[in-house]
């Protein structure tokens, strides 16, 4: 690919010497005016004046000239999508309009389940381009890294077409796709034994394929009233590490207690987070673990927000992502609204 320099940009913003964790201010963010970017072999290898760049490197480089007042900035990170569904949870939201609850809908027949049979009925294809056009639409918005978790599927066979999906998918599109296995995402209706039998089966068939396919290295558990405790994810999850997977999870949506498990498993997020009180977030802010605020999911839901600004006080380190489902979160170009409302 060779060497390339772009620039000059009016400002640009590299975030190089801003501290990962607590609260940030003016002062630390540098910014850098009328600068250049050496980029070599698809690296960026120098951050510096543009002349100055032009100067020492420009004989061995293809110039990239940006004409007009340009502003750079790194692409945005959407660290937590269930972009991986097929069909809407309209109803839903018509019922969460009337006043029903979260576990409300859920008992009705709606919630997770509801999406879980409409990608079910999905073909693998379909999956992949509903993944392929949400992708492009958070590309639009300058997001350039996203994670997409599966989850709809809740069955050997089914999560492995989504997660497939999700690997196809990322040949047609110009952003990173991080793909995280979240079959754990509630015991399915149809499954016959306890929650425990179901989380051993997933981990006994379905991560040994996700290895050798080269799927994902990221296993995700909502560890909720609704759906997973504590105490039943707990031997899940030490299998997943022991086979070299990374821990992520959907914590303290409506109760406390997953982010405990995250911490104790040094995940490395803790996302939601919207019950947290002070003894979470200190424990959060005194570990490894990104704290991950869904402020959509809080809006479509009418619960609680993330309480964000304490857990930047307390020196955590905060990420805010769109939550962007089937039936919570409104995000992205909405054609049809339906398709921008989901919760976990």
């Amino acid at each position: 690919m060779g060497k390339k320099i772009i620039g000059p940009f009016s400002q640009l913003l590299s975030f190089v010497d801003t501290p990962l964790k607590g609260a940030l201010t003016d002062q630390q963010m540098t910014i850098r005016e009328y600068a250049g970017i050496l980029v070599e072999d698809g690296i960026i290898v120098i951050i510096d004046n543009y002349d100055d760049l032009i100067s020492k490197h420009g004989d061995q480089a293809e110039i990239r000239f940006m004409e007009g007042d340009k502003v750079c900035l790194p692409g945005y990170i959407d660290c937590h999508t269930h972009i991986a569904f097929a069909g809407n949870r309209a109803n839903d939201f018509a019922l969460r309009n009337a006043g029903a609850s979260y576990l409300e809908i859920a008992q009705a027949g709606g919630g997770i389940w509801s999406t879980v049979l409409h990608t079910r009925a999905a073909s693998e294809k379909e999956l992949t381009d509903n993944i392929i056009n949400f992708s492009k639409d958070l590309l639009a918005q300058g997001i350039t890294t996203i994670e997409v978790k599966s989850g709809y599927g809740l069955s050997v066979k089914e999560e492995l077409k989504i997660l497939r999906a999700i690997k196809k998918a990322q040949q047609s599109v110009a952003v990173d796709l991080i793909p995280t296995c979240l079959a754990a995402h509630m015991k399915p209706k149809d499954f016959a034994g306890s929650a425990v039998d179901y989380l051993n089966e997933i981990a006994s068939e379905l991560f040994p394929i996700l290895k050798a396919e080269n799927l994902c290295n990221r296993i995700d558990a909502f560890i909720e009233q609704s759906a997973f405790s504590a105490d039943d994810i707990e031997d899940y999850f030490i299998k997943a590490q022991k086979m070299g997977f990374d821990i992520t999870v959907h914590a303290d949506q409506f109760s406390t207690s997953g982010s405990k498990v995250a911490v104790r498993f040094n995940a490395v997020s803790a996302d939601h987070l919207e019950a947290s009180t002070d003894a979470e977030i200190t424990l959060l802010a005194t570990s490894n673990t990104v704290a991950v605020a869904l402020p959509g999911a809080s809006i479509g839901i009418g619960c609680a927000f993330t309480p964000a600004r304490k857990l930047l006080d307390q020196g955590a380190c905060l990420a805010i992502a769109t939550d962007w489902k089937p039936r919570v979160s409104p995000n992205g170009t909405v054609n049809d609204p339906s398709d921008h409302f989901s919760y976990c």
